[in-house]
């Protein structure tokens, strides 16, 4: 089954501030950490299901992105993958439970 991506607002903002914030450190990386952003979420839009589940209702599960510490919050659903926080891997989770 092919399910439609929906990228929240929030989730982008979560990766541009992030990029940002590496882009300063070093010219290339926050480029490097979108590229591995989209990875995953090609990963998780792939195969959802064989990612950490964290809620059921609404069934919330998380996929890490490789070479950087954040962790990427999506919904599944019938027909939709919703990402809705990128976030690093320090901040808690009542961070992304906000969002839901």
């Amino acid at each position: 089954m092919s399910r439609r991506l929906i990228v929240r607002p929030e989730a982008e903002a979560d990766v541009t501030d992030a990029a940002l914030w590496y882009e300063e450190r070093e010219a290339g990386l926050g480029v490097e950490l979108t590229t591995e952003v989209r990875s995953a979420i090609r990963r998780a839009v792939q195969n959802p299901l064989i990612h950490l589940r964290l809620r059921k209702q609404p069934e919330v599960r998380r996929v890490l992105v490789r070479r950087f510490p954040y962790r990427i919050f999506f919904v599944v659903r019938e027909e939709d993958i919703i990402v809705f926080a990128i976030l690093h891997a320090a901040r808690h989770d009542r961070h992304w439970r906000r969002r839901v």
